[in-house]
């Protein structure tokens, strides 16, 4: 146990846990970053060239400017703009530490992590939602050659890819393993290309389905995965396919047993949207806050980076007032 109380821990490194830092540091609040991994830790594992949706200038924190030549900001750049901004505030962070429960006792929550315990009056959690692959639950979804995250295309040049989704992570990866020689299926569950797929991408990977460059198959599913095939439901009627490797691009979820087990109730639904108040972003346990794309639930497009800034002054300010 450390011998003295944090104000505040934020429980994750990423861009709003920055920001939140960030809003503590004005208002002279002792804190402390816990993150599990490297810091943004999601944005390392983006794929190699991902390029964001979003402009520089609406991914800025603390009002440190985000220069970028391109348009659009690439991972890299990212990853430099955010350490430049850990050298400006030199914040107070612990990093490759995992947190494995939070708990209050006598109005002070007990921090437990895999390295140490700490206490603190005031915990939020902006661990974002990258962690956890939503999975098919398929025969052979646990067979090494099914993947369901994407680094980059080298690895599967030459060979038969399958690509499942129609989102932007989905269609990165069609187009850049095909590009890179790889002959590439997608299996679509709706009937067309997601219309949230970044708009100077989205021509490009529905030219290439129609001039039969990329195969793709609508309104499907994958039935099971075998070591050199995958059978696929179609409108019309069951295919088998020869594959090498299945890139399962289905999407992400945030920690929501973590959150049950700290206090946090989640509403009944499929949504699974935690409770909080929209004005302080506290949420049903008092002193427990959230911030960034946790707030959504199952809704992992609600919130981002330039939308869910503003959390940490909402936060900070609840804090200080009480």
């Amino acid at each position: 146990m450390t011998e003295s109380t944090y104000d505040l821990i934020i429980v994750g490194g990423g861009p709003i846990g920055l920001a939140c830092a960030i809003e503590a540091e004005k208002k002279k609040l002792n804190y402390l970053i816990i993150e599990k991994g490297a810091i943004v830790n999601s944005i390392f594992n983006y794929p190699l060239y991902m390029t964001f949706f979003s402009t520089a200038e609406r991914l800025e924190i603390g009002e440190i400017p985000f220069n970028c030549l391109a348009p659009k900001p690439g991972r890299q750049e990212a990853l430099e703009y955010y350490r430049n901004i850990h050298r400006y505030f030199k914040f107070n962070i612990n990093l490759f530490e995992k947190v494995l429960d939070v708990q209050i006792e006598n109005d002070v929550f007990e921090i437990k992590t895999d390295k140490q315990n700490y206490t603190s009056k005031n915990v939020i959690i902006a661990t974002g939602f990258y962690d956890i692959p939503i999975e098919m639950n398929i025969l052979g979804e646990s067979l090494p050659k099914v993947r369901h995250y994407y680094k980059e295309a080298h690895e599967y040049a030459f060979r038969k890819v399958l690509v499942v989704g129609a989102n932007n992570s989905s269609v990165d990866a069609a187009l850049e393993c095909w590009r890179k020689g790889a002959e590439v299926t997608m299996v679509i569950r709706k009937n067309e290309i997601n219309n949230r797929v970044k708009y100077w991408v989205k021509p490009d990977i529905e030219n290439r389905i129609e001039e039969g460059s990329i195969k793709a198959y609508f309104e499907s599913n994958i039935t099971e995965i075998r070591e050199n095939e995958v059978e696929i439901e179609t409108p019309n009627g069951k295919i088998t396919i020869e594959n090498d490797f299945v890139l399962a691009l289905t999407g992400y979820k945030p920690d929501l047993n973590f959150l049950e087990n700290i206090g946090i109730q989640l509403s009944d639904d499929e949504l699974k949207i935690p409770n909080y108040n929209a004005e302080t972003m506290e949420t049903n346990v008092e002193g427990l806050f959230l911030a960034g794309v946790v707030c959504g639930g199952m809704q992992t497009h609600k919130w981002f980076i330039e939308n869910s800034r503003i959390h940490a002054n909402m936060i900070v300010d609840c804090i200080t007032s009480k």
